[in-house]
C-alpha cells in the first residue's frame, strides 16, 4: 500500500496499528537499526506526519513494538497456566513446549527482547528497559512454578532455566538436533530432579 492508497475513512487507531504492524515486521526481520522511518511509512502506506502523530520518535515506535511482543508472549503463557492450575510440573512442561514450538516456527529470527538488548547497550533506552523487565518477569514466573513444585531453591532454578530458555531462543533449531521442545523439556527435568533430590537430602 502506498500513501495514495490510504483509505480516507481510516481511523486513528487503524493507522496506528498499521504503522506498528509494519514496523514490527520489519524490525523483527532486519533489526531496528537497519530500518528507517521512510521505509516504514512507505510500506505502511501513510504519511510521515501520521507516523510522528502516533510515535514521537523512532525509539517510541521500537518500544511499542517490544510491548506488543511482550503482551503476545505473556498472553500465551497465561493461557497455558490457566489450563494447568494446581499442576506446576505439567504446566512447566507445557510452557516449555509452546516456547520450543515458537523457536521452531518458520521465519523465526530469535527472541525480540534479546535482539533489542543486543542492539542497545544503553540501560536507559526505553526498549531495553522493556526487554530487561521481560526477562525479570520470566524468572519470577519460573521461580513461582519451582516453589509450587517444592524445589530446594526456586530462585536458583529460575535463573538456571531462564538461561537455558534464552539459549534456545537465541540459537533456534541450530543446536537442538532433537528439536527445541525436547531440548528444553529434557534439561528442565534434569534440573528439577537435581533440585528435588537436594531438598530431600537436606531434610534427612
Amino acid at each position: 500500500m502506498t500513501q495514495s492508497q490510504t483509505e480516507p475513512g481510516d481511523t486513528a487507531a487503524s493507522v496506528r496499528d498499521r504503522i506498528l504492524q509494519t514496523a514490527g515486521d520489519l524490525f523483527y526481520r532486519e533489526g531496528t537499526r537497519a530500518i528507517g522511518v521512510d521505509l516504514i511509512v512507505e510500506r505502511a502506506g501513510v504519511a510521515k506526519t501520521s507516523l510522528y502523530r502516533h510515535f514521537r520518535t523512532k525509539d517510541d515506535l521500537i518500544e511499542a513494538f517490544l510491548h506488543n511482543e511482550d503482551r503476545d508472549f505473556w498472553a500465551q503463557w497465561d493461557a497455558v497456566s490457566t489450563a494447568h492450575i494446581g499442576q506446576p510440573a505439567q504446566e512447566l512442561d507445557a510452557q516449555l513446549e509452546w516456547i520450543g514450538e515458537r523457536v521452531a516456527r518458520p521465519g523465526y529470527r530469535g527472541c525480540p527482547q534479546i535482539n533489542i538488548a543486543a542492539e542497545y547497550a544503553d540501560e536507559a533506552h526505553p526498549a531495553r528497559k522493556v526487554a530487561v523487565a521481560h526477562k525479570a518477569e520470566l524468572r519470577r514466573r519460573l521461580a513461582a512454578l519451582a516453589s509450587e513444585m517444592g524445589m530446594a531453591d526456586p530462585h536458583h532454578f529460575a535463573l538456571q532455566m531462564s538461561v537455558v530458555i534464552d539459549g534456545a531462543l537465541s540459537s533456534g533449531r541450530a543446536l537442538h538436533q532433537t528439536g527445541p521442545v525436547s531440548f528444553l523439556q529434557g534439561i528442565a527435568r534434569t534440573i528439577s530432579a537435581t533440585s528435588l533430590l537436594s531438598k530431600a537430602a537436606a531434610g534427612r
